[in-house]
């Protein structure tokens, strides 16, 4: 499809790429395409950044009829720039849609679309160590109806931000909390996709534990409220014993596409990894008794995380000695060595742009 560009007037000056705040400097272009039932998607067009003009009664604003997904462009040593693992974030967004009974993107369409606006703010790209470019692809539903039914206008739209490190601790251990109120998602909801309501319903129990000094909250499963699922947006992996643990995707944990690769590492290495359902008590005996070893966070913003505390309600255990253990430094080292193409990429994973 062509896609029209109609270039901003004025540009704005770009942020220090030494002071970069995640998620809040957005470029000169965003990228919009339609979608209307009986035509399908048209109209592709990158056009100068600024406000959406929606009716308020459009569905995505009462029923959150949306999905959106997060990926990343690398400026490598030598000046070019590369995607990490693109078409697995276009898949998940097209699974996301089929689950959010919105329309799905062609695969060809999604990837152009987002070549082309980075391409467009190339000079957008940092290069400065452990900066990127962040990329925003959504869907929204436009039907200015109230009543709970299918869109039938939605829009695809692409932003993307420089960045910098997603958490101002960098890659120090964080402390993290187990949420026993709150539930993020249930086996049979939208867990699974990548959509608005997952995190809105997260934001009270990580605005909670943020005012008691941690960083982000361990969620469990919303039946039996004692199997771990995902920690803050990311998912979460634990070595105990020798063996790399996991929770398994039962229908309310995101598939994340840096868990894929963690996982795909892990066992190039030789590590056992297992994907299975992990009771929190488990988790805090093997940490009591050293059996655990490390656990980490991963996912795109943050790639890996290392978790140095955990607690719950009367009870808090260190991890690693609160240190980043070796396993969790040696994925961070490789899956940003591949994604900034300081390493080989073996997988097919990495898209060049330009």
């Amino acid at each position: 499809m062509e896609i029209k560009i109609t270039r901003a007037q004025t540009l704005k000056e770009k942020p220090d790429s030494s002071t970069l705040v995640f998620g809040q400097s957005m470029t000169d272009h965003m990228l919009i395409v339609d979608w209307d039932e009986g035509q399908g998607w048209h109209d592709a067009r990158i056009v100068p950044y600024g406000p959406l003009s929606i009716d308020p009664a459009a569905k995505v604003l009462h029923y959150a009829e949306e999905i959106f997904e997060g990926l990343k462009a690398y400026r490598t040593e030598d000046g070019s720039i590369q995607l990490f693992r693109v078409k697995d974030n276009i898949e998940r967004m097209n699974n996301s849609a089929d689950r959010m009974n919105l329309p799905k993107i062609p695969e060809d369409l999604a990837m152009q679309s987002i070549l082309e606006l980075v391409k467009l703010e190339q000079d957008w790209v940092p290069s400065e160590k452990d900066t990127s470019l962040y990329i925003r692809p959504f869907m929204i539903g436009l039907d200015a109806a109230l009543g709970v039914h299918s869109s039938h206008h939605v829009q695809f739209i692409v932003i993307v931000c420089p960045v910098g490190a997603y958490y101002p601790e960098g890659l120090n251990p964080v402390k993290i909390y187990v949420e026993a109120e709150d539930v993020r998602a249930v086996k049979g909801g939208t867990g699974m996709a990548k959509t608005g309501g997952n995190y809105a319903a997260s934001v009270r129990a990580s605005d909670r534990a943020e005012r008691n000094g941690f960083t982000q909250v361990l969620w469990l499963d919303g039946v039996h409220n004692r199997y771990i699922e995902e920690v803050g947006s990311m998912n979460v992996m634990f070595k105990i014993n020798g063996k790399i643990v996991t929770p398994d995707l039962n229908g309310s944990v995101l598939p994340g596409i840096t868990r894929r690769s963690c996982i795909q590492l892990l066992k190039d290495w030789g590590y056992d990894v297992e994907e299975r359902r992990i009771d929190v008590d488990e988790l805090f005996a093997a940490a009591e008794s050293g059996a655990l070893e490390e656990a980490w966070g991963t996912g795109t913003a943050a790639v890996v995380s290392p978790i140095g505390e955990l607690a719950r309600k009367g009870e808090e255990v260190m991890v690693s000695g609160n240190k980043i253990g070796p396993i969790t430094q040696k994925l961070y080292d490789e899956l940003t060595g591949i994604q900034w193409g300081r390493i080989a990429d073996t997988h097919d994973w990495i898209t060049k742009v330009c």
